[in-house]
């Protein structure tokens, strides 16, 4: 499995091997020691998965203090938009977004750290997003930046007039209204 950091410290972008032939394909998609050796922190706990039509935004999601998760994203179906905001503020790429596309096809997944805002938009008619985290969901704990916040001003790589997005998610402050 190749690991590559993102522009954003502590963010990684992972591509297994695929192994082809004539009845069909193999990927080792998850292998915690392999894994373990460039990120030690490394400890998923749950999986979730989640299924949505073109359109579609799931944006900016975040736990606060002792909640906040690791992430492990990956498409099992479909093709999506993926963007993250470092919100660490000792860090030295605070504030900083990255986009990456991923796919069934091209099998990217990214390793999101705690401290980072995430969300990401179907770009496909359909997607399974399959996603690992490292501590429960805990309601009490949880924020979010508007996904349509001019500050960062993301592009989501959906139709303009078919964004289909959350009232929860429309109701995310703005950052600088934080």
């Amino acid at each position: 499995m190749k690991v590559n950091e993102t522009p954003l410290k502590g963010c990684f972008e992972l591509t297994p091997q695929t192994h082809q032939d004539e009845r069909g394909s193999f990927t080792e998609s998850y292998n915690r020691e392999k894994l373990q050796a460039a990120l030690p922190s490394l400890d998923f706990i749950q999986d979730n998965e989640v299924v949505s039509q073109y359109g579609v935004i799931r944006a900016m999601h975040f736990q606060r203090g002792e909640a906040a998760q690791t992430k492990l994203v990956r498409v099992l179906q479909g093709s999506i938009i993926d963007i993250v905001v470092d919100l660490r503020p000792t860090s030295s790429t605070y504030l900083q977004h990255h986009r990456v596309e991923l796919s069934a096809e091209n099998k990217t997944q990214l390793y999101i750290p705690k401290g980072f805002a995430h969300g990401y938009s179907v770009i496909s008619s359909t997607a399974t997003v399959l996603y690992k985290v490292d501590a429960p969901y805990a309601p009490q704990k949880e924020a979010g930046i508007s996904p349509l916040d001019p500050f960062f001003n993301f592009d989501w790589g959906v139709e303009k007039g078919k964004e289909i997005i959350s009232k929860r998610d429309l109701n995310w402050p703005l950052f600088n209204e934080k």
